[in-house]
Order: structure tokens, then C-alpha cells, then sequence
């Protein structure tokens, strides 16, 4: 055994000693508490070692330090984990816990798993370059934007974080084997944003003055680093970059299982897909049909069949997107639906906003850009306090005039609404500011992507079923667009790395079928080979909530309120939505 697996266990071993072994079994809390430290314990072992997770949890001991992420290191990483899952397993009575307990067992055991199984199977060190993005430019970001430490702090931290860059471009260079081309290049793009990040960027973030210390310097030898690295990515990466970004049937059947957690298998997720596909499809007709004499007076509705259906509702949503801003317009007008969707929220009781409000909307950094259009990065759950960062991103400035008119008449005016529902309110950002308030370190650590995005995607139908909008039926159309969008993800994340969907095939899946614009569509399928799992989430995670809405809302028949029944289930912290029936009952 190494010295640092010695002192891991170590370490693990003395939290336990602080808790009596020999608690009596009637006092189910004593087998919580050693829970409880084992974990407190294995979390600051966690944050030494990657100072990055621990800048992202909003601990602050390490945030002038980057992760060593060289080959050895990460083979270390792989062996503490499986030792911790070994002695998780051996230090802890599951037995004596109390069935919240046996939960944090359970998702602190099955991320571990996990970890592991990605470590052997699905290396992103190895194959995605995207990877060392993350450390070289989010990490410094991250200091700048969402750390309550005073901001004179944060700029000396990242000035010292900025300085460990080159040792990540070394690392990177020396751990990645055989990428995919698509990978690579995402990876060159988001590079010359980091450049432009450290070259001019970074001080506005900082509110320092251009070319000052302490930034100045560190920046420099990262420029030069980071166009070194640009220099490799290009030249001797790329060519090389011939390896297979689609996952495999089996591996995707695994990995959909660890990631989804859900008691699901991938085939039982496509099945239920298709179906669901089908039903939105014929809603989305119903709400088409009512628009169309207003939209186009004086046509005649399309024949009532596959082909007619869908010529109605892909002409009706090409009319309606004519209403939509410009690429300098984005931010501002995302800005602009807040208000609105806040007042209604309060005004219904959909359920108590956090306050204060710590939601910022950003225009996205060029360097996190090429693969979603928004997201929601929330305050870290050990600093709560800080902001929560709603980014949007405008479109390539590369594509063609008419590509990026094709974004924006798929985030047009009344898409944007949608959108900020999802992401802010009550999406993300208020689900997530609740999780923060758990008293489960492991709910607000290892949390659950499908109820996250279960619980964003439940919202959009929610929302306008409560009389957002007024019934305005253009919103209600895009409402199910965005939602037919999360079925479809479900069925193109299965294909395109199961059954070899091409290109053209995905775009009919999306265009034909889910009335995408060709930007959208385009942007959804390099996503897809960028990523594998993460795009089932949506629509398992939201399944899973509108089940569970139904049948407790049955079940308490005149005694259901609506708001209580939200902030019932965001106050679980954000777990495996499996667990959710047993715990709001």
C-alpha cells in the first residue's frame, strides 16, 4: 500500500473513532453521525486532492492550487477510491441507519462505483481534450465569478492557480492517447478562447485594470503555454484523432444505468420515449391547428395526416419564430423574462423563491461554448452565498447569416421564456439554492443530474399549466417543443451510440420529428458525440416527476397544494429520483 492510501484509510479510520463502535442499535442516529464524519473526512481528502472539486463545493482552502492530473496521479486517484468503497463498506453498519442514512450510504457507495467504472471504461483524461479545458479556464473563472471571499482574495488566488496552467498543458499532452476528431476540435476552438481569456478577458472578470500584477505575469506564461498547447492541438493531436466517440451498446447500456440511477435499462428508456414522443407530437397538432387560421387567414389547414400534421406544426412554429432578437440582443433579453415569470411564481404559489436572489445572467464565455446554448451553474453548496450564473450563449460567430437566423428563430421570444423557466425559475437555479439548504453533505456533493433536469424540463408543463402566459398558445406550442426536445434527446443519445445513427438520420430524428431548426439540430447532434448518458436525464428525470405529482396529488385528493407539494420535494436535496415515492409520500 502507498503512503497516501496508508493515510487515506488512516484518516477514515480516526474520523470513526470519534463515535462510539458499540452505540446501541435503538439509536439509529449514532450510525448516522459515523456516516457522517467518514464522509466529512473523505471529503477534505477529496478537496486536497483536487483543489478544483473543492473551489466547485465552495470550500476555499486549496483555490490557489490546481490538480495534479498526470497518468500516475490518476492511477492513484482509481486505487483511493476503490479503497474508500472497500472501507465504506466494512466501517459502516447499514443496518443501523436510519433509512435517510441508508440513502447517503446508498449514493455516496454508488458514486464511487461509478467513478470507477469511468476510470476503466470511459477515461475522459484519455480521450477528451475538453477535459484539460475545464482545469485551465473554469477553474480561474469559477475564483472570479462565484467565491464570496473578499475579491482582492480571489484575484491572488487566481494569479497563483494561474501559474500551475502549464503543468495541466504538460498533463494533457501526456494523458491523452487516441481522441476523437470531434473532441479535438471543441478543444482547439475553446483554447483560443482561453487564450483570449488570459490575454484581455480575465480582468474584466477581476475588475482589475488591464496588464497589472498580480494577473499579469502568471497570464503571460499561460498565453504562452496555452498557444504552445494550441500549437500541439492542431499539429500533432488532430491528425492523430482517429479514435471512436461512440460508446458501444454495452458500455451505454452500463453507463445509462450508473448515470440514471433510476432502476431503468436503455432499451425500457427508448420504448418509453417513442411512446411519449408520439403523444407530444399529437398535442403539438391540437395547439397548431387552433394558431393556424390566425397565422395564415384564408389557407386551408394541411390533410389530416402524418405528413399534414407535421406541415402544420413545423409551418406555425417557422411563422412564429420570425419574432426574435440578434446575437448583441441575447443576454438583455433573457433579462427581460425574469420579472415576469418571478411575479407570476409568487403571485400563484408555486412555491417560496429563495431571497435574496443570487441569479446572474452572463453572456457565456467563449471558452465553455460548442455544447448547449444556456446553463445553470449554482452557488457550491459550502458557500452558499455566493452568485449562481445563468449563461447564455449566442450563436457561433463563424456560421453563416443564415445559420445563426436559424438559431434564433429556435430562441425566439417566446422560447427565451421557456428557457428561463428551465434554467432559473423555478428551474435550476431555485431547485438547486433548496438542495443547498439539505443537511446531507452527500445530497449536496454527489447530486443527481436526473433530478435536476427532471425537475427543470416538470416545470416548463407545470408553469403554463397553472396559466403562465394566459394561455397565450404560441408559448404552449414552444412549451412542447422544448419538451419534445428531451424525449427526442433520449432516443438520439441511445442511437447515435448504439445502433450508428448517422448524421443525416439524426437531423431527420430532430428536424422531422422534434421541428428543430437546422442550428439546433446541428448543435444537438455534435452534443451527442460529445457526450454520452447525460442527454437521457431530461426526460427520465421528468417522467419521474410527473408520476410522482400525479399520484400524489390522487392520493391527497382536496388536501393537495401545489406549492407545499414543490417545496416538499425539493427540501430531499438533490438525489436519485428513485427514492423520491418513499420519501413524499
Amino acid at each position: 500500500m502507498s503512503r497516501s492510501l496508508f493515510l487515506v484509510v488512516a484518516l477514515l479510520g480516526a474520523a470513526l473513532m470519534t463515535v462510539p463502535a458499540n452505540a446501541p442499535a435503538a439509536q439509529p442516529a449514532a450510525e448516522d453521525t459515523r456516516l457522517k464524519k467518514l464522509f466529512d473526512t473523505y471529503l477534505e481528502e477529496e478537496f486536497r486532492r483536487h483543489p478544483v472539486f473543492a473551489t466547485q463545493q465552495g470550500n476555499h482552502d486549496f483555490d490557489d492550487q490546481l490538480d495534479d492530473l498526470s497518468p500516475n496521479a490518476r492511477t492513484e486517484y482509481a486505487k483511493k477510491d476503490r479503497l474508500a468503497l472497500k472501507f465504506l463498506s466494512e466501517a459502516i453498519d447499514f443496518k443501523k441507519l436510519s433509512r435517510n442514512g441508508q440513502i447517503d450510504y446508498e449514493i455516496w457507495s454508488h458514486t464511487l462505483k461509478y467513478a470507477l467504472w469511468s476510470a476503466e471504461n470511459d477515461n475522459r483524461f484519455e480521450f477528451d481534450p475538453r477535459v484539460y479545458g475545464e482545469y485551465i479556464s473554469d477553474s480561474v473563472f469559477i475564483l472570479l465569478t462565484q467565491s464570496t471571499l473578499p475579491r482582492e482574495r480571489n484575484v491572488e488566488n487566481a494569479a497563483k492557480r494561474i501559474k500551475h496552467i502549464p503543468k495541466i498543458v504538460e498533463a494533457a499532452k501526456a494523458g491523452l492517447k487516441n481522441p476523437p476528431k470531434n473532441l479535438t476540435e471543441v478543444a482547439i476552438k475553446r483554447n483560443l478562447g482561453a487564450i483570449g481569456f488570459y490575454e484581455k478577458d480575465i480582468y474584466e472578470f477581476a475588475k482589475e485594470t488591464p496588464g497589472t500584477e498580480p494577473l499579469a505575469t502568471p497570464c503571460k506564461a499561460a498565453v504562452k503555454a496555452l498557444k504552445d498547447y494550441q500549437t500541439w492541438l492542431e499539429t500533432e493531436l488532430l491528425p492523430k484523432s482517429k479514435g471512436e466517440w461512440r460508446l458501444g451498446k454495452e458500455k451505454f447500456a452500463k453507463k445509462l444505468e450508473l448515470e440514471l440511477d433510476a432502476g431503468l435499462t436503455a432499451d425500457e428508456v427508448v420504448k418509453i420515449a417513442e411512446a411519449e414522443a408520439d403523444r407530444v407530437e399529437r398535442e403539438m397538432y391540437y395547439v397548431a391547428k387552433q394558431l393556424w387560421s390566425k397565422l395564415f387567414p384564408g389557407k386551408a389547414l394541411p390533410p389530416e395526416d402524418v405528413a399534414g400534421r407535421r406541415t402544420t406544426i413545423k409551418s406555425v412554429l417557422d411563422e412564429l419564430g420570425k419574432d426574435h432578437g440578434k446575437p448583441e440582443t441575447i443576454v438583455d433579453d433573457a433579462k427581460k423574462t425574469v420579472a415576469k415569470i418571478k411575479d407570476f411564481i409568487r403571485d400563484k404559489k408555486i412555491l417560496t423563491l429563495p431571497d435574496p436572489d443570487t441569479c446572474r445572467i452572463i453572456a457565456m464565455p467563449e471558452f465553455q461554448r460548442g455544447f448547449s446554448a444556456a446553463y445553470l451553474n449554482p452557488a457550491p453548496p459550502l458557500d452558499p452565498k455566493a452568485n449562481s450564473l445563468y449563461a447564455v450563449a449566442p450563436p457561433p460567430k463563424d456560421w453563416t447569416p443564415a445559420r445563426q437566423e436559424t438559431f434564433f428563430r429556435e430562441y425566439n421570444s417566446a422560447m427565451l421564456q421557456i428557457l428561463t423557466i428551465h434554467e432559473a425559475y423555478p428551474g435550476h437555479y431555485v431547485q438547486l439554492a433548496y438542495s443547498n439548504r439539505h443537511p446531507s453533505l452527500v445530497r449536496k456533493v454527489l447530486w443527481s443530474g436526473s433530478f435536476a433536469e427532471g425537475w427543470a424540463v416538470y416545470t416548463e408543463q407545470m408553469m403554463l399549466d397553472q396559466g403562465y402566459g394566459d394561455g397565450d398558445l404560441s408559448l404552449r406550442l414552444h412549451q412542447l417543443k422544448f419538451y419534445i426536445r428531451a424525449v427526442l434527446n433520449a432516443i438520439l443519445d441511445n442511437k447515435m451510440h448504439c445502433l450508428s445513427m448517422t448524421d443525416a438520420e439524426a437531423m431527420e430524428l430532430l428536424v422531422g420529428r422534434g421541428f428543430q431548426t437546422e442550428a439546433e439540430a446541428v448543435g444537438k447532434i455534435a452534443r451527442a458525440k460529445q457526450s454520452s448518458t447525460q442527454l437521457s436525464t431530461y426526460f427520465v428525470g421528468r417522467t419521474a416527476f410527473y408520476r410522482l405529482r400525479q399520484d400524489v396529488q390522487r392520493k391527497r385528493g382536496d388536501k393537495f397544494d401545489l406549492g407545499k407539494f414543490h417545496e416538499e420535494v425539493l427540501s430531499q436535496g438533490t438525489l436519485p429520483v428513485k427514492y423520491l415515492p418513499e420519501l413524499v409520500k
